[in-house]
């Protein structure tokens, strides 16, 4: 199947800046609860969820490239667990690409917020799209590429079905929803330190410990200073619709 013309120009389209959307206090309201209800309910998580975690999978991907290590490949799994491998001499490195897991949706969630605000929401979904695509070049499971796959399809569904007036306000609900995912997934890393030590062979934080002699806990500081400067950054245009309202 041939997807139409008009689709491939809304793509070009896409990636030039339009006029920034004027945000009304309940069209903003409307939207934080949009966002709220992808990624609080357990049985939106459960499909959001999904995403978060290969945006986090993703970051570990990004990471190992940029620091010259070999990246062998990617698992998600249904249960919003995921694996990255990757190949590297140096501790140094294999560090960076672990940090770089955590903090990656509330950065990104941070940049669909903004980019939906000032014009480039549009550029937004559609540059998010592109990324999943890549990954499916690395995914060597069948659930990570039907999470993949389906996280694509609702992207170009997006495209085709919304217009682009409206994608900014797309923007703005993955990106809030991106971060409340972020603090969810710090909520269960610390649950897992504190109540699930059993576990503790999937954290992060636990590796990057074993790989620097850094404790877990400086780990996790770091990882929540991150998310809560993506939050501070995305709430600013929030608070100006806010203020107005007010």
């Amino acid at each position: 199947m041939t997807l139409p013309v008009d689709f491939w120009e809304k793509l070009s389209d896409a990636f030039t800046r339009a006029d920034a959307p004027d945000v009304t206090f309940t069209e903003l309201l409307l939207t934080l609860v949009i966002a709220a209800g992808l990624s609080v309910p357990r049985r939106s998580w459960r499909y959001f969820g999904l995403l978060a975690t290969a945006t986090h999978e993703m970051g570990h991907a990004v990471a190992a490239v940029l620091s010259g290590q070999r990246l062998s490949g990617i698992r998600l799994r249904l249960d919003h667990s995921g694996t990255t491998t990757t190949y590297s001499r140096s501790k140094r490195a294999s560090a960076w690409s672990c940090f770089w897991g955590y903090p990656v949706p509330a950065i990104v969630g941070a940049t669909f917020v903004w980019c939906g605000f000032s014009g480039w929401g549009p550029a937004a979904v559609v540059s998010g799209g592109f990324a999943l695509a890549a990954s499916l070049l690395f995914l060597r499971n069948l659930a990570g590429l039907l999470i993949t796959s389906a996280g694509i399809a609702c992207i170009l569904l997006l495209v085709l079905l919304v217009p682009e007036a409206f994608l900014g306000h797309v923007s703005v609900i993955l990106g809030l929803a991106l971060l409340v995912a972020a603090v969810r997934d710090l909520v269960k890393l610390a649950h897992v330190h504190l109540r699930r030590r059993e576990r503790l062979a999937s954290s992060d934080a636990y590796l990057l410990w074993r790989a620097t002699a850094v404790p877990s806990a400086v780990w996790i500081v770091l990882f929540a200073a991150l998310v809560a400067g993506s939050w501070l950054w995305a709430w600013q245009p929030i608070s100006t619709v806010l203020s107005r309202g007010a």
